[in-house]
Protein backbone atom coordinates (compact mmCIF):
# COMPACT_ATOMS: atom_id res chain seq x y z
CA UNK A 1 0.00 0.00 0.00
CA UNK A 2 1.40 3.59 -0.97
CA UNK A 3 2.06 5.74 1.95
CA UNK A 4 -0.29 8.84 1.96
CA UNK A 5 0.62 12.34 2.91
CA UNK A 6 -0.87 15.14 4.44
CA UNK A 7 0.35 18.60 3.85
CA UNK A 8 0.64 21.31 6.62
CA UNK A 9 0.07 24.83 6.44
CA UNK A 10 3.90 25.39 7.22
CA UNK A 11 4.59 23.91 4.28
CA UNK A 12 1.71 25.10 1.89
CA UNK A 13 2.37 28.95 2.69
CA UNK A 14 5.13 28.87 0.70
CA UNK A 15 3.84 28.18 -2.16
CA UNK A 16 2.75 31.48 -2.87
CA UNK A 17 4.93 33.59 -0.27
CA UNK A 18 8.64 33.43 -2.41
CA UNK A 19 10.26 35.87 0.90
CA UNK A 20 12.26 33.11 1.13
CA UNK A 21 13.07 31.84 -2.02
CA UNK A 22 15.04 28.60 -1.61
CA UNK A 23 11.44 26.85 0.09
CA UNK A 24 8.81 28.98 -2.52
CA UNK A 25 11.07 26.94 -5.27
CA UNK A 26 10.97 23.70 -3.13
CA UNK A 27 7.17 23.95 -2.62
CA UNK A 28 6.04 25.06 -6.02
CA UNK A 29 8.23 22.16 -7.65
CA UNK A 30 6.64 20.02 -5.07
CA UNK A 31 2.93 20.51 -5.59
CA UNK A 32 3.77 20.42 -9.28
CA UNK A 33 4.82 17.28 -9.15
CA UNK A 34 1.85 16.63 -7.02
CA UNK A 35 -0.85 17.66 -9.96
CA UNK A 36 1.12 16.05 -12.33
CA UNK A 37 1.82 12.63 -10.84
CA UNK A 38 -2.14 12.24 -9.61
CA UNK A 39 -1.27 10.81 -6.99
CA UNK A 40 -3.23 12.19 -4.05
CA UNK A 41 -2.50 14.82 -1.73
CA UNK A 42 -4.51 15.19 1.79
CA UNK A 43 -5.27 18.30 3.41
CA UNK A 44 -7.92 19.06 5.79
CA UNK A 45 -10.51 21.73 6.26
CA UNK A 46 -8.34 23.14 9.15
CA UNK A 47 -5.81 23.57 6.94
CA UNK A 48 -7.67 25.68 4.56
CA UNK A 49 -8.65 27.65 7.33
CA UNK A 50 -5.04 27.88 8.47
CA UNK A 51 -3.45 29.13 4.67
CA UNK A 52 -6.32 31.50 4.49
CA UNK A 53 -5.56 33.07 7.36
CA UNK A 54 -1.60 33.20 7.48
CA UNK A 55 -1.38 34.13 3.34
CA UNK A 56 -3.43 37.43 4.27
CA UNK A 57 -2.03 38.07 7.71
CA UNK A 58 1.24 36.37 8.44
CA UNK A 59 3.87 36.29 5.62
CA UNK A 60 6.01 39.34 5.06
CA UNK A 61 4.25 40.83 2.49
CA UNK A 62 0.15 39.42 3.58
CA UNK A 63 -1.68 38.78 -0.17
CA UNK A 64 -4.84 40.09 -0.70
CA UNK A 65 -8.45 38.74 0.36
CA UNK A 66 -9.82 38.06 -2.86
CA UNK A 67 -6.56 36.44 -4.07
CA UNK A 68 -6.16 34.33 -1.01
CA UNK A 69 -9.96 33.26 -1.38
CA UNK A 70 -9.49 32.13 -4.84
CA UNK A 71 -6.02 29.82 -3.58
CA UNK A 72 -8.68 28.06 -1.12
CA UNK A 73 -11.59 27.56 -3.74
CA UNK A 74 -9.04 26.55 -6.15
CA UNK A 75 -7.83 23.98 -3.61
CA UNK A 76 -11.17 22.94 -2.83
CA UNK A 77 -11.81 22.35 -6.26
CA UNK A 78 -9.08 20.52 -6.67
CA UNK A 79 -9.71 16.60 -7.97
CA UNK A 80 -5.94 16.44 -6.90
CA UNK A 81 -6.44 17.85 -3.27
CA UNK A 82 -8.48 15.04 -0.92
CA UNK A 83 -10.28 17.30 1.98
CA UNK A 84 -11.17 15.97 5.25
CA UNK A 85 -13.19 17.52 7.65
CA UNK A 86 -12.90 16.77 11.31
CA UNK A 87 -16.14 15.82 13.88
CA UNK A 88 -16.77 16.52 17.62
CA UNK A 89 -14.66 12.92 17.98
CA UNK A 90 -11.86 13.91 16.06
CA UNK A 91 -11.55 17.18 18.69
CA UNK A 92 -12.37 15.31 21.91
CA UNK A 93 -9.38 12.88 20.83
CA UNK A 94 -7.22 15.87 20.10
CA UNK A 95 -8.00 17.64 23.30
CA UNK A 96 -6.86 13.87 24.90
CA UNK A 97 -3.44 14.14 22.58
CA UNK A 98 -2.73 17.40 23.02
CA UNK A 99 -2.23 16.91 26.82
CA UNK A 100 -0.78 13.38 26.67
CA UNK A 101 1.92 14.48 23.92
CA UNK A 102 2.39 17.75 24.80
CA UNK A 103 1.47 19.60 21.74
CA UNK A 104 -0.47 22.25 20.69
CA UNK A 105 -4.21 21.72 20.42
CA UNK A 106 -4.17 22.80 16.96
CA UNK A 107 -1.34 20.26 16.10
CA UNK A 108 -3.04 17.19 17.79
CA UNK A 109 -6.19 18.17 15.85
CA UNK A 110 -4.02 17.49 12.39
CA UNK A 111 -2.52 14.63 13.80
CA UNK A 112 -5.88 12.74 14.49
CA UNK A 113 -7.68 13.95 11.29
CA UNK A 114 -5.08 12.00 9.70
CA UNK A 115 -5.21 8.77 12.18
CA UNK A 116 -9.29 8.63 11.58
CA UNK A 117 -8.44 8.99 7.79
CA UNK A 118 -5.81 6.24 7.68
CA UNK A 119 -2.84 8.49 6.99
CA UNK A 120 0.34 8.54 9.13
CA UNK A 121 2.91 10.64 7.04
CA UNK A 122 2.73 14.62 6.98
CA UNK A 123 4.82 16.94 5.15
CA UNK A 124 5.80 19.98 7.45
CA UNK A 125 8.45 22.02 8.90
CA UNK A 126 7.01 21.43 11.85
CA UNK A 127 9.20 18.47 13.05
CA UNK A 128 9.36 19.35 16.54
CA UNK A 129 5.90 18.97 17.61
CA UNK A 130 4.47 16.22 14.93
CA UNK A 131 7.34 14.21 16.01
CA UNK A 132 6.21 13.59 19.66
CA UNK A 133 2.99 11.78 18.27
CA UNK A 134 3.09 8.23 17.88
CA UNK A 135 2.28 6.65 14.84
CA UNK A 136 2.85 10.03 12.98
CA UNK A 137 5.75 9.85 10.28
CA UNK A 138 7.48 13.76 10.03
CA UNK A 139 9.41 14.23 6.32
CA UNK A 140 10.42 18.39 6.23
CA UNK A 141 10.65 18.75 2.44
CA UNK A 142 13.32 21.69 3.57
CA UNK A 143 16.12 18.87 4.63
Amino acid sequence: MEDKSFYDTSVLVYAFDASDPKKHEICVNMMNELINSGKGAFISNQILGELFSVLTESISIPIDKKLASEIINDFVAAKSWVKYNYTYNTVRNAAKASDEYRVHFWDALIAETMKENGINTIVTENVKDFKRVPGIKVVNPFE
